[in-house]
């Protein structure tokens, strides 16, 4: 997941903001919100490049610009352990930020400002890696332009807003490793875009009770709901007509029967260790021809384990572990079925 987003931005940043080589570009007002964003903090200078000699704020690290109107449109800070303070509603400022990235500073603590939904141009928000606490803020609803968000990795607490994946363009989202409790809302299942497979990541939370039935019609390209309290059926995110290359919905508490699930073809790692699943792996799993992880282990399966895979590239990853403590499983790699 997170590669998946940071490569998506890396494009992105690239190809629609490209760094501006122009002397005296940068808009004086964004120039001076971003100077006040550099003040705001009280640590060590880490903006070696913002100020005198590099006048301009469009050739300071971290930061991009439109080539036309020398407008800022990219914010992309990480790696300052340092840096002490909170997200400053100043950056509210940069009306035309459409990337903001603030990425493993370990002491920028404090909630997500409200101000920070007036950035009505914003495509990607990453704020992961940081102390930031308190709720998912439901003025998100308000950044009509959000494509990918991730706050991963930070003290988020309560419950997600049902709100949240009614945005028209939102088809990334990963909130992980987080204190995050609660249902994962209906809401889910209904407004994810239907044009482009749909990433999500709510692993490592607190989350509980049973999966959305609306989450069937979503086509996720990956999926990670492991190490949460959730319970019920989730082959909700199985099914044969689907684009999803990664299912991971280990240690919880999903109880349903494997023997009806349909694999998708394309698919290539899938976990569904540590639950109460049951039945028999369906013969059907080795058509997934790109299935390079996989593991049903500590679950209440029973039958053999199916043979004749059709796997166009050999895993070594399967081995006892991927199928041990089970029921009444067997044939290779386990004990041969009696």
């Amino acid at each position: 997941m997170q590669s998946a987003v940071m490569l998506l931005l890396s494009l992105f940043l690239l190809v629609v903001l490209p760094e501006s080589s122009a002397a005296g570009l940068c808009h004086p007002d964004d120039r001076r919100t971003l100077t006040a964003f550099k003040n705001s903090f009280t640590s060590p200078d880490p903006f070696s490049s913002w100020g005198p000699p590099f006048f301009d704020c469009c050739d300071w690290n971290s930061v991009s610009c439109d080539q036309t109107t020398g407008r800022v449109t990219g914010l992309d800070v990480g790696r300052y352990r340092d840096l002490t303070g909170t997200i400053p509603p100043s950056l509210a400022n940069l009306t035309h930020l459409v990337v903001l990235r603030l990425h493993k500073m370990d002491k920028l603590a404090g909630q997500i400002p409200p101000a920070l939904a007036q950035l009505s141009q914003l495509k990607f928000l990453i704020i992961s890696w940081t102390n930031i606490s308190g709720p998912i803020p439901d003025f998100f609803t308000r950044l009509k332009n959000l494509e990918h968000l991730d706050l991963s990795f930070n003290r988020l607490s309560g419950s997600i807003p049902p709100s949240l994946p009614t945005l028209p363009f939102l088809s990334a989202i990963d909130l992980s490793r987080n204190q995050l409790t609660g249902p994962i809302p209906q809401t889910f299942g209904r407004y994810f875009p239907k044009t482009a497979p749909a990433i999500i990541n709510l692993s490592h939370n607190k989350l509980s009770g049973p999966l959305p039935s609306s989450l069937s019609s979503v086509n996720f390209s990956s999926i990670d709901v492991s190490r949460n309290n959730l319970s019920g059926d989730a082959s909700v995110f199985f099914g044969e007509g689907k684009m999803t290359s990664s299912i991971d919905i280990s240690r919880n508490g999903f109880e349903f029967d494997l023997s009806k699930v349909r694999f998708m073809e394309g698919v290539d790692a899938v976990d569904i260790s540590h639950n109460r699943i049951y039945g028999e792996i369906p013969q059907q799993i080795t058509d997934a021809v790109f299935l390079q992880f996989l593991n049903v282990s500590y679950n209440r399966l029973c039958g053999e384990i199916p043979t004749g895979w059709k796997l166009r590239y050999r895993s070594e990853a399967w081995d006892n572990s991927s199928f041990s403590h089970n029921r009444c499983l067997c044939g290779i790699p386990l004990d041969p079925c009696k």
